[in-house]
């Protein structure tokens, strides 16, 4: 095996739990990419206009972001974990089966306003649970778990293509203008920025003829196994109402055998010691002024500067999704409306292309090489772009490029930053709810930018935004060098050791 015995043994004592938290990730990305496509049927569904509709974008990527910020809440003990989890694959399932019920706007939004805090507490509680059971080890798993997300948002736009209206869903007699430019229509929706569509004719009353409730009853069943391997977890775990309250942990004595010498029952009374830095809370929790006593200033650099080079890459990734559709119909490129549809595919292709093969690279090569590769490469590619700018095939070259470099940023960002500090900071907290604001907040302000100075800003922001990424990553790396190291006794406490069990046998920090 291309890993060695140490940490293939450590993932089989945790196969069942790890491999739950990767089909809870795929949730996540089966959700959050079926509502581009179909947003136009659900336009239909609801009879609601175009600025209507993208409203429904904002409420599940603001929910989204909201769920990420108290997904910590429900990470204080395993159990609350695993329940949080359960309900949130389980409130996923339920959304793509009433989605099709929803047939006001409003009540659309408000459904994936709850979409989206599922899908921020998954993001957070799975992220932080494969660094708890595999810490120093954690980056291999991160980038797996990252890769679920990538195959689940490529799966759902496919399961929703063949459903798709080819001409307009409602018909009405002004239908011929809108019908034969709707796929167009389609690949230039994104939130909040419609585009320059008003022009479009498209009625909002007339028989509704879509068809696409029958993709969201089959997600709904695809993602049905999700909550049900959640809750075998919680069974195993002995978490579940009305069977044997006694639990063990889920990262086990036995695993510590595998570690680099054995362990003592003294290191179990060290690792107890009550620590001056809180453990992973959410967001709220970790502003709290005790958790920043005695604590140094590197320490909240090193999260901010984390959190800043994940807020562009993430936001590049909102971006450059978002609207290189629009950038390529429009001059100088003018490529044709089919070919421009490929682009956003070949991009998340590569995203997740690019996360599969990070999982055996990210065994050999360190977090921090890994990100110094990734915004590098963005940077670069960003810059061929503005070169090559006329050039149609190099924005395809530079698409599938940009998605390579910019899949493993996120997981290799995480296990480097809770590396740095030593896995008893707010860092997975605070990353994740840094590049949910990056992608909301990016893509807001580059489609006010295109709107107002022209479709060439889209490459110009893309290599202003690389620049600042490398530029808060190089800071990251001179506040790590700054950053204190841990003392021998700190090593005696050290998140190599096994999480601290409470009275009720659950792990907590």
């Amino acid at each position: 095996m291309w890993w060695d015995e140490r940490v293939s043994a450590r993932f089989r004592r945790n196969l069942q739990p790890t491999l739950t938290y990767w089909s809870v990730f795929f949730s996540f990305g089966l959700c959050i990419a079926f509502l581009g496509p179909t947003l136009l049927d659900l336009r239909c569904q609801t009879q609601s206009s175009l600025s209507q509709i993208t409203w429904v974008f904002f409420s599940q990527q603001f929910c989204l972001l909201l769920g990420s910020c108290l997904g910590g809440v429900f990470k204080r003990t395993l159990s609350q974990s695993l329940f949080a989890l359960f309900a949130s694959s389980l409130a996923i399932s339920l959304v793509f089966a009433i989605i099709p019920l929803c047939h006001n706007v409003v009540v659309l939004a408000v459904v994936m306003a709850v979409a989206g805090l599922a899908m921020g507490c998954i993001d957070t509680i799975s992220n932080m649970q494969l660094v708890k059971i595999y810490q120093k080890d954690s980056a291999i798993f991160l980038q797996a778990l990252h890769f679920f997300v990538g195959f689940g948002a490529l799966l759902s736009p496919l399961i929703a293509d063949p459903f798709l209206s080819d001409t307009n869903c409602i018909l009405s007699n002004s239908t011929a203008n809108a019908s034969s430019n709707l796929p167009h229509i389609r690949k230039s929706l994104v939130p909040h920025h419609p585009g320059n569509l008003s022009h479009y004719d498209l009625p909002m009353k007339g028989m509704v003829v879509t068809r696409v409730s029958y993709a969201f009853w089959i997600m709904a069943l695809i993602n049905l196994p999700v909550p049900i391997a959640v809750f075998f977890l919680l069974y195993k775990e002995r978490m579940v109402p009305c069977v044997n309250s006694s639990s063990h942990p889920l990262l086990s004595a036995d695993e510590l055998a595998m570690e680099t010498r054995p362990v003592e029952k003294d290191d179990l009374t060290t690792a107890q010691r009550p620590r001056a830095a809180g453990g992973h809370d959410d967001l709220f929790s970790c502003c709290q002024s005790k958790n920043f006593r005695g604590a140094s200033y590197t320490y909240f650099a090193v999260h901010i500067t984390g959190a800043l080079v994940l807020f562009m890459t993430d936001g590049i990734v909102g971006e450059y999704s978002g609207f290189v559709y629009s950038y390529a119909v429009e001059e100088p490129l003018s490529v044709v409306h089919k070919v421009a549809g490929y682009l956003p595919s070949l991009f998340w292709g590569f995203i997740t292309l690019g996360r599969l093969i990070s999982i055996p690279v990210s065994y050999r090569m360190k977090p921090a090489t890994m990100v110094f590769i990734n915004v590098v490469g963005v940077l670069i590619t960003f810059l061929l772009l503005l070169i090559f700018s006329y050039s149609v095939v190099f924005l395809f070259v530079g698409t599938a490029s940009l998605g390579l470099f910019l899949s493993s940023t996120f997981p290799s960002m995480l296990a480097y930053t809770e590396d740095i500090l030593q896995y008893r900071g707010c860092a997975t907290t605070v990353l994740v709810t840094g590049a949910g604001i990056g992608e909301m907040v990016l893509q807001l302000l580059v489609g006010s930018i295109i709107h107002d100075q022209g479709s060439y800003s889209f490459l110009v922001c893309g290599m202003i935004f690389g620049g600042l990424a490398f530029t808060f990553y190089a800071l990251l790396l001179f506040f790590h060098r700054m950053y204190p190291k841990p003392s021998a006794e700190l090593d005696e406490a050290s998140p190599d050791k096994p999480a601290v069990m409470d009275d009720t046998g659950q792990y907590q920090r």
